[in-house]
């Protein structure tokens, strides 16, 4: 029998809003498929025609999610590794075993691996890698046309200085994850800026 691998990646611990988003995928080692590669290293239109070929072709494709509510009660650390359990709870089918980009595996009962710069040595973590950007992207940019004014689109929520300037000016949206020290700035500037009126 065939040994089913998972593989498991996040995307999204460093930004300041939405979700942190993980994927699980297994493939189908009768359909491989080729480019597979860190999805940080994939320019955005190669990353979509190789989302298209994972979820056409991989045996099993799960996404899972923390909220920034759940970041900001449980903290970055311990919302990814719900995140990754939750998408690998969530395949239709179960692995036998699980690959996670990184340095820890989430405490389950799953047999795992966790490897530092996995998403560049593995198949399973590449494509995982590449469907929790391709989603969280889209996220964001579907913030982006609620909030045009923050520039989600161009930054995708990381802490850049236009971000950050955009988010001094407006100040947190329900997305943002509130424990993060830039958000708790620009309440307590905004704060701030209303006690002086």
């Amino acid at each position: 029998m065939t040994q089913l691998i998972a593989g498991v990646d996040e995307v999204g611990r460093g930004p300041l809003v939405g979700d942190v988003v993980t994927a699980a995928v297994i493939l189908d080692p009768a359909k491989p498929i080729g480019g597979l590669a860190d999805s940080k290293k994939l320019s955005e239109k190669k990353r979509l025609a190789l989302f298209d070929l994972i979820m056409h072709n991989a045996l099993a494709v799960s996404v899972g999610r923390a909220s920034p509510k759940e970041i900001d009660e449980l903290n970055i650390l311990h919302a990814t590794m719900l995140a990754m359990s939750r998408a690998v709870e969530s395949l239709k089918t179960q692995p036998h075993f699980v690959r996670v980009d990184g340095n820890r595996c989430p405490n389950w009962s799953y047999p795992c691996e966790a490897v530092v710069k996995g998403d560049s040595l593995f198949a399973e973590i590449s494509a995982a890698s590449i469907i929790a950007k391709v989603t969280r992207d889209a996220e964001m940019s579907a913030l982006h046309e609620l909030h045009p004014q923050y520039g989600f689109a161009q930054h995708k929520g990381y802490p850049t200085k236009a971000h950050l300037e955009k988010l001094a000016e407006f100040g947190p949206l329900a997305e943002y994850r509130m424990s993060f020290k830039p958000v708790q700035l620009s309440l307590m500037q905004r704060d701030g800026q209303l006690a002086g009126n």
